[in-house]
């Protein structure tokens, strides 16, 4: 990497860190920060695909986010089988570095199996974790073995770091019902965001990860949360049609 482009890394990095610390404030749509940290993770590191499981609050772990359909599968197969990088670093609190994965078919078998069909062949697992508060865990795939180096795992911890005290809010970790409650928030908003991805690739015809980039796109053009806006598309006023329809305002533009 040249000097240039080292310099445009870190601006870019240091950019990112201010729009998560933007989650400090009280008002914040968590879709919004854990879609922001997934992309942020493909934009600045050598990984292709990433996912996170968030803990519910009753001790389960549920996917919450991901960058990809191989992804999303990858976090529910470690849900299911209770196995797998990111499942382990949520449970022990470490990070978990796997440069190889053919490597791990002793110790997670059923992961390392999906995930190589995939075409995945490294994966990096760090857990959400803030003084003695693991939340959940961000997993991220390389489609090459070593894709992170020892600087690339730094950076992807410390995204992780800052996205959980977004996500918990200092103040609710001495308040456990608030920290419970707000973890509930983030599992409750992504399955509406789901199913709202759902009713829009259905209506339009349209591919999972279009849907989403098309929720993304009217939320912020008009202004309103994206939680707010899945939930519209779900319940009345259901906005569905006013979404499908500014896609194909845009296009003939």
């Amino acid at each position: 990497m040249t000097p240039d482009n080292m310099l445009q890394k870190q601006a870019r990095l240091a950019q990112r860190f201010v729009d998560l610390a933007d989650t400090l404030v009280d008002d914040y749509d968590v879709v919004e920060v854990l879609d922001g940290l997934m992309n942020t993770c493909l934009e600045l590191l050598d990984v292709d695909e990433a996912g996170m499981l968030l803990n519910d609050g009753h001790g389960n772990l549920q996917r919450v986010a991901s960058s990809s359909e191989e992804a999303r599968l990858l976090e529910l197969l470690q849900v299911q089988t209770r196995e797998g990088p990111c499942f382990e670093a949520v449970q022990t609190g470490q990070s978990i570095v796997v440069h190889d994965i053919e490597k791990t078919r002793d110790r997670w078998p059923t992961f390392a199996d999906r995930a190589t069909a995939d075409g995945f062949s490294s994966v990096y697992a760090f857990p959400m974790r803030l003084r003695e508060a693991t939340i959940g865990g961000l997993n991220l795939f390389g489609s090459e073995r070593n894709a992170l180096g020892e600087q690339d795992r730094v950076i992807a911890k410390a995204l992780a770091d800052v996205a959980t005290i977004g996500i918990l809010q200092q103040r609710s970790l001495h308040r456990s019902s608030l920290l419970a409650e707000n973890l509930q928030r983030a599992l409750n908003t992504r399955i509406v965001v789901e199913q709202a991805k759902g009713i829009l690739s259905e209506r339009g015809n349209l591919r999972m990860d279009e849907t989403f980039n098309l929720l993304r796109s009217y939320a912020r053009s008009h202004n309103v949360k994206l939680s707010d806006l899945a939930h519209g598309v779900v319940h009345p006023p259901h906005l569905a049609d006013a979404v499908l329809a500014e896609r194909h305002v845009k296009g003939g533009r």
